[in-house]
């Protein structure tokens, strides 16, 4: 197909959009071969990044004779001024979480992304909020401010979640708290004992003076648990990997004082229970 390796970039991408049939040769992304993992580079050649065919072909003093290709659906100089972000929606009844490719400007913010999700999402009722979080092995590590620039939000280790802001949270009383709540289950190895986090983790309000057994029930009514199910689990308050357990008559509240921890995601109440909570159902939406 090439004759030779002085092609430019553009004498590259125009072979291959003919070989393709394709009109507009600036929709080829091309990406070169990594010779020891035998697998494409992580990251695409940009448009008109490399002069030559030899370059692209070229690996850590190897030559090689495979370049990568894909057809986008628009052209490539305008994709690269483009942030693609995926956006876990998670319905604020439904136990349904569809992700969503957000695309906007890289100069966007976190409120044109929620703005865009909007216009694509089934909200619970027309005026609700959303909010963007980072979460990261089952434990919510970010609110992001709305007026945060999304280029350098990286969603490829971390998950992009969205929701609804609930009604209870945006009247908080002075002495009401916001915390996190994960789910969890222990595990011994070399005999050390290891927390490990699973499901989706959440914020729960909590009031001054409420018992464990009051917030209890919320969080049953929230999971929608069913009582013989239920009965089973244990709930601890964990600060730093290490659990307290909790007795139904605990002011709850008043763990949550302390200031002294490096991050709010290392405070929070834990559900104890083994992991059959039922999967939220995902779909894709382009």
């Amino acid at each position: 197909m090439f004759r030779s390796r002085l092609y430019t970039y553009d004498d590259v991408v125009e072979r291959v959009a003919q070989q393709l049939g394709l009109d507009n040769p600036s929709k080829i992304r091309l990406t070169s071969h990594n010779c020891y993992s035998q697998q494409p580079k992580p990251q695409p050649i940009k448009y008109r990044g490399v002069d030559h065919l030899s370059d692209m072909l070229f690996h850590y003093n190897q030559t090689s004779d495979i370049l990568y290709f894909e057809v986008l659906d628009i052209p490539l100089p305008e994709l690269q001024g483009l942030k693609t972000l995926k956006v876990a929606f998670h319905h604020a009844t439904k136990d349904e979480v569809v992700i969503h490719t957000i695309r906007l400007p890289k100069q966007s913010t976190v409120g044109d992304v929620i703005n865009d999700l909007k216009t694509k999402v089934e909200l619970s009722h027309p005026d609700a909020e959303l909010r963007l979080l980072e979460v990261f092995y089952n434990k919510i590590y970010k609110i992001f401010p709305p007026n945060e620039k999304i280029e350098n939000i990286n969603d490829q280790y971390w998950t992009l979640r969205a929701e609804e802001i609930p009604e209870e949270e945006k009247n908080l009383c002075p002495n009401d708290r916001l915390i996190h709540v994960y789910h969890f289950t222990k595990e011994t190895a070399q005999n050390q004992m290891q927390i490990l986090n699973f499901g989706e983790p959440f914020f729960l309000v909590i009031h001054e003076g409420e018992t464990l057994a009051e917030i209890k029930v919320r969080i049953q009514r929230k999971l929608q648990v069913p009582d013989e199910e239920f009965a089973k689990w244990k709930f601890a308050f964990l600060s730093l990997g290490r659990p307290e357990y909790l007795q139904d008559s605990d002011i709850v509240s008043s763990r949550f004082q302390r200031r002294d921890v490096y991050g709010a995601w290392e405070q929070y109440l834990g559900l104890e229970h083994s992991d059959n909570i039922p999967k939220r159902a995902y779909a894709i939406n382009q």
